[in-house]
């Protein structure tokens, strides 16, 4: 290797000595040393690199420098290395990349490599510095493992404590959801013993005083008086069915026992039953008018169902004047089952129609008007379970309507 120099102050020295000492260096060096020409031809290899790669000098001379490099890699160096042909300079090679070499056997392992370069009348050449640091590698990887691992612990236990203070929140939620519960069925029962007392009163009195007028009445031409007690025994006896209906309604949903059960069902007729079923109570000229538009059948509970159409039209009733006229609309398609009540009422005032869904909530101008005040707000449960929507129009002494949408999509 020509211009090669060394600073020896021993004048006497010969070159055979230099190069005795230049092949000491270069053989007994303890990393990897391959000198290849500028086509990537290898030209020297140290004895330590012929260990480290698995083969025998003769092997490797005069071979393409790829032979060293996974072939995976070798269109990519072949064009680092033209490139460093051209701009030559003493550096690392692949810095911020893992670099590659393949022993004979074809095991692969981690480099590190260092590139030098020299030129003389005999042209350009390049030195690769090379060290396996596999033990680096790997010590690394289990830096890295146990890193993990030790964030994967620390995770876990910091979930753990979140879980646990979660479950102390929810406890304390807990807690305070019964008590919650216990408050309101307390104020439940209240309600209910103030209610009862005070609707219970008008209908149980009636129906004691038409039974003591109905035996009065004895004779033949009196029956028409007596069919009048019977009916307002009848009447009474709804009413205070319906009110006791409406307080196991709100139990069973407060206790979370209302079940939906869905079928099809002909709701056509089922509101033509209803409207049959509803002229008992009508008061003097009041009418029902019906229309229906688009299929018959639905998919809906039938019993949940009959229990809105119910309230609606009570209310209706309830709220109308004599001789007053309630309509009732059905529209069924693919898509949804609407139901509209519509009566031309007492109607109900702006600043009172926020409180309507309410339980116990009566409105200012229907306290003389008999009613649990748990109606509507049933109602409204009865349309969430199935999924649907209910909302309402109203102003006073006009009427209201209301509409409730049931989707299917």
């Amino acid at each position: 290797m020509k211009n090669a120099s060394f600073d020896n102050s021993d004048k006497n020295e010969t070159p055979a000595k230099y190069t005795q000492r230049f092949q000491a260096l270069f053989n007994y060096a303890s990393i990897g040393i391959l000198l290849t020409d500028a086509d990537g031809n290898i030209i020297l290899v140290n004895d330590f690199a012929l260990k480290q790669f698995g083969y025998q000098f003769k092997e490797l001379v005069e071979k393409k420098i790829e032979i060293l490099i996974p072939p995976r890699f070798h269109l990519k160096h072949e064009k680092y290395r033209e490139g460093y042909n051209e701009h030559p300079k003493s550096r690392h090679m692949g810095i911020g990349r893992d670099l590659h070499a393949i022993k004979k056997d074809g095991t692969e392992f981690p480099v590190e490599v260092s590139l030098s370069h020299y030129r003389n009348d005999e042209g350009a050449f390049v030195i690769a510095f090379i060290t396996d640091i596999t033990e680096r590698v790997n010590a690394r990887e289990q830096i890295i493992k146990l890193n993990n691992e030790l964030e994967k612990t620390v995770e876990l236990r910091t979930q753990q404590l979140a879980d646990t203070l979660h479950q102390l929140e929810l406890s304390k939620d807990e807690q305070e959801i019964i008590l919650n519960k216990e408050k309101e069925l307390g104020e439940l029962k209240s309600k209910f013993i103030s209610i009862a007392s005070h609707e219970f009163r008008t209908p149980l009195s009636t129906i004691l005083s038409s039974i003591y007028l109905i035996n009065k009445y004895q004779a033949a031409d009196e029956q028409p008086k007596r069919e009048k007690h019977i009916h307002r025994i009848i009447s009474s006896v709804n009413m205070l069915t319906d009110i006791l209906n409406d307080f196991l309604s709100l139990s069973k949903m407060e206790e979370g026992k209302m079940q939906v059960r869905i079928s099809e069902i002909n709701i056509k007729e089922l509101v033509d039953e209803m409207s049959d079923d509803i002229q008992t109570i009508l008061k003097p000229g009041q009418t029902i008018k019906y229309e229906h538009h688009g299929n018959e059948i639905g998919f809906l509970d039938p019993s949940l169902l009959k229990h809105i159409l119910l309230n609606l039209l009570s209310n209706a009733v309830k709220f109308s004047h004599d001789n007053g006229s309630i309509e009732i609309y059905t529209f069924i398609n693919e898509r949804n089952v609407e139901l509209v009540v519509k009566d031309y009422g007492i109607g109900i005032s702006k600043e009172e129609q926020q409180h309507l869904f309410e339980r116990f909530f009566r409105a200012g101008n229907a306290m003389n008007i008999q009613g649990s005040g748990l109606g509507l707000h049933i109602v409204g449960r009865y349309v969430e379970l199935m999924n649907g929507n209910i909302e309402f129009l109203s102003e006073l002494d006009k009427g209201t309507e209301f509409k409730v949408t049931f989707n299917y999509l």
